[in-house]
């Protein structure tokens, strides 16, 4: 394996996710906000499967996102 290729293309998917997942909440939270579903004081539970084909990884990851 080189460690070089790996490090990129790990870092490469990790900014991939980060960038689509922040647009994608931004967009949930803003289209609740604005059609009354949300207020924009709650908790909101976030979650994320992670797997990885050819391994064993499945890993859910989860924390609480605060609107205000």
């Amino acid at each position: 394996m080189d460690e070089d290729v790996f490090n990129i293309q790990l870092r490469k998917f990790l900014k991939k996710v980060g960038i689509q997942s922040q647009r994608e909440i931004e967009q949930a939270v803003r289209t609740g906000v604005a059609s009354g579903k949300l207020d924009g004081t709650e908790v909101l539970k976030a979650s994320v499967q992670l797997k990885l084909s050819g391994t064993e990884v499945d890993v859910m990851i989860e924390d609480d996102i605060k609107l205000s």
